[in-house]
């Protein structure tokens, strides 16, 4: 016997489809869909879920020398006039150098977040900019269920689909 559903499809459709209905659990919090992917989904995000509570403290806070462009009240890049060997003269921005804190992930959950990024899809919001949600998943999922173990999705039934009569599901983030 087969460990997982088929789901009537072959296996790079399968698995591109559950990919990107994880994506979408973790990004709207629920998702609606067919019993039988629901079920597969679930246990994916279950083991997403339960691999980011177990790491979302393992982290250390270390400073970074960082340069950056200096920039005016306008907030526009700062530029200075230059000569070159030839004797050619050009602009180059002036840079600044600053230090940040910044996290660093230990060991294991470098391996963890490399993990869920295989798991789930890149995602952009309306404005085209790139929404990251393995952070999402670290700072903002995990917490809510620290103290929890296993079970953070439910399964409300919807009833039957008019078309083919297949049972409609909610999965949706406890």
């Amino acid at each position: 016997m087969a460990t997982n559903r088929k789901l009537g499809k072959t296996t790079d459709i399968r698995l591109a489809m559950l990919k990107s209905q994880v994506t979408d659990l973790i990004l709207h919090g629920k998702i609606e869909t067919t019993e039988a992917r629901a079920k597969e989904v679930k246990a994916i995000a279950d083991s997403l879920i339960s691999l980011a509570v177990k790491e979302k403290d393992n982290f250390e806070t270390v400073e970074v020398k960082v340069s950056k462009a200096k920039l005016d009240s306008k907030g526009n890049k700062v530029t200075e006039l230059v000569k070159s060997k030839n004797g050619k003269e050009y602009l180059k921005v002036v840079k600044e150098e600053t230090t940040e804190k910044r996290q660093k992930d230990m060991p294991s959950r470098l391996n963890a977040r490399r993990k869920i990024m295989k798991t789930v899809n890149k995602v952009k919001d309306a404005e085209g900019n790139n929404i990251d949600l393995v952070s999402k998943l670290f700072n903002e999922i995990a917490p809510k269920y620290e103290g929890r173990v296993g079970g953070y999705t439910r399964i409300l039934k919807l009833g039957n689909r008019r078309g083919d009569a297949a049972e409609v599901v909610i999965l949706q983030l406890v």
